[in-house]
C-alpha cells in the first residue's frame, strides 16, 4: 500500500467525526420520546434537547411561550421596573432628606417658617373677607331706602360682586387651613423618617466599626 493510499483511508476514517450530526430529542403530547437528525415535527411547539452523536447534552431549547404566558412574564417585567423605579425614587427622596437636614431641630424649624408663610396668606384672606362681607352690609343698607322703588342696577352689581369676593375669600381660607394640616402631617412624616434614616446610618457605623 502506497503512502498515498495510506494517507486517502485515515482521511476517510476522519470524515464521520468531522461531520457527524446533532440529535434532535423530545417528549411529543402522549409523553413519548422523539428524536431525529433534524427536528421532528413532533418537536414543533415543545421544549427539545440537541445532542452529539455520543449522547452528549449540546443544547436545551425550551418550549415558545403560550400568549398567556407571555403575557405574563412582560407584566412581571414591568412590575418589577415599576419597583425599581420606586425603590430609586425613595432612595433619592432619602438622600435628599439627609442632604436638607443635620438635626431633627433643622426639620422644625423649616416646618414653622412653612407654616408662617402660610399663615400670613391666610390672615391676607380673611382680611379681604372681612372687608367683603363689611361692603355687602353696607350695600345692604342701602337697599333700605329702595324698598318702595326699584333697585338700581349699579347697586345690584355691587352686591353680587361682594357675595362672590366673599365666597372667594372664603374658598382661599379654607384652603390655607387644609394646606397648614398637609404641612404638618409631611414635616412629621420628614421628621419621622429622617430619625430613621440617621439611626440606620449609626448603627450600620457601629456595627463596622
Amino acid at each position: 500500500m502506497t503512502r498515498h493510499t495510506v494517507l486517502m483511508c485515515l482521511l476517510v476514517l476522519q470524515i464521520p467525526s468531522v461531520y457527524a450530526g446533532k440529535t434532535y430529542c423530545c417528549t411529543d403530547e402522549r409523553g413519548h420520546q422523539v428524536c431525529g437528525d433534524s427536528l421532528p415535527r413532533e418537536c414543533f411547539g415543545h421544549a427539545y434537547r440537541e445532542l452529539s452523536e455520543r449522547g452528549t447534552l449540546l443544547r436545551q431549547v425550551d418550549a415558545p411561550l403560550t400568549p398567556e404566558q407571555q403575557a405574563q412574564r412582560e407584566a412581571a417585567a414591568a412590575n418589577k421596573k415599576k419597583e425599581e423605579r420606586a425603590a430609586m425614587e425613595e432612595r433619592r427622596k432619602n438622600q435628599a432628606l439627609i442632604n436638607t437636614y443635620t438635626s431633627e431641630k433643622d426639620v422644625d424649624i423649616a416646618r414653622d417658617r412653612t407654616l408662617a408663610d402660610i399663615e400670613n396668606r391666610a390672615k391676607e384672606a380673611q382680611a379681604k373677607y372681612n372687608e367683603a362681607v363689611k361692603r355687602k352690609q353696607k350695600l345692604e343698607a342701602e337697599m333700605e331706602f329702595y324698598k318702595k322703588k326699584p333697585v338700581p342696577t349699579e347697586l345690584k352689581e355691587q352686591i353680587k360682586a361682594a357675595e362672590t369676593e366673599i365666597k372667594a375669600q372664603q374658598t382661599a381660607v379654607d384652603a390655607k387651613k387644609q394646606e397648614m394640616d398637609q404641612v404638618r402631617n409631611r414635616f412629621e412624616e420628614e421628621k419621622k423618617r429622617y430619625r430613621e434614616l440617621v439611626r440606620g446610618s449609626n448603627s450600620a457605623a457601629s456595627q463596622g466599626k
